[in-house]
């Protein structure tokens, strides 16, 4: 009896100990399956926590960019308004331009038309100053001045040459000189001709002469009758005036100031059409006398 129970005993105490070593290897096995699963889980949380991050990050920049985007849209926007500002102001300026070129152009043609004018003006000026002082002597020519300003002759004679000191009369050895100024004055008969006295600040003291505004009067009247009643010339081409001393070229408080204010101005006004015959009438060399000698 004892020995059939043993049988399945030991059979039982196998297969206890065959399923016991089972159950171990799969607990074994299952264990570290959890601990791989535990470590595949936790390695699963860190990747989603920076797959979330990335995610985030990505999103912002996203959200800067759109917002760069509405910028560089805006930016855009603003240049293009310049830039068609700058084509409508571009062709506003080139017109403006244009017609600063056409004035520029005008104003270049008026400018050398002045200067022709002066040149030419300038021309006539010497052509008319050579004609009225080639006849005169080197001498003469210490007491004659001879100017042309704007058209207008200006020939100045001093009260040293014409009169006599401290008078109104026409000395005598003005009269060659007065004959010549007379010759050119007949030369253009259809000049008018002003005879001007002028005198210097010192008050005249003559009994028959009130003051400079007299004597400055009666030279002018002089060289007027003289030119009338010795020369012939036409007493209606002429004026006689006074401008006494209101009228200086040099100060007053030199004696040779004062030489120079003492003077009787002859100015003759020839008009333009006379003023071009004159250029045919100019000698082939028109040298003005040389007087420094």
């Amino acid at each position: 009896m004892i020995k059939r129970i043993s049988i399945p005993l030991v059979l039982l105490s196998v297969l206890f100990i065959s399923s016991c070593g089972v159950n171990k290897k799969t607990h074994q096995a299952l264990v570290q399956q959890h601990q791989d699963l535990a470590e595949l889980y936790q390695k699963s949380q860190v990747d989603l926590a920076e797959s979330r991050s990335r995610v985030k990050s990505l999103e912002d920049q996203l959200e800067q960019e759109r917002k760069n985007n509405a910028s560089l849209k805006d930016a855009l926007a603003r240049l293009q308004a310049t830039l068609d500002n700058s084509i409508s102001n571009t062709s506003q300026g080139n017109a403006n331009i244009s017609k600063l070129v056409d004035e520029i152009n005008a104003s270049n043609k008026y400018i050398q038309h002045l200067v022709n004018t002066k040149a030419k003006s300038d021309s006539l000026n010497m052509v008319l100053t050579n004609n009225l002082t080639r006849s005169l002597s080197r001498e003469e020519l210490k007491d004659v001045d001879v100017q042309v300003l704007k058209g207008v002759v200006y020939i100045s004679l001093s009260d040293n040459m014409l009169y006599k000191s401290g008078s109104y009369e026409i000395s005598d050895q003005a009269g060659e000189t007065l004959s010549k100024i007379a010759k050119i004055i007949q030369d253009y008969k259809d000049y008018d001709v002003l005879i001007e006295g002028n005198t210097d600040s010192d008050p005249i003291a003559k009994a028959n002469i009130r003051n400079n505004w007299d004597l400055s009067t009666l030279r002018a009247s002089s060289v007027v009758q003289a030119l009338q009643n010795n020369y012939g010339v036409d007493p209606k081409r002429l004026t006689a005036g006074g401008r006494g001393q209101y009228n200086p070229i040099a100060n007053n408080s030199s004696p040779e100031g004062k030489a120079r204010n003492r003077r009787t101005q002859i100015i003759i006004t020839p008009k333009l059409d006379q003023f071009m015959e004159l250029i045919d009438k100019a000698p082939e060399s028109a040298e003005v006398p040389d007087t420094t000698e």
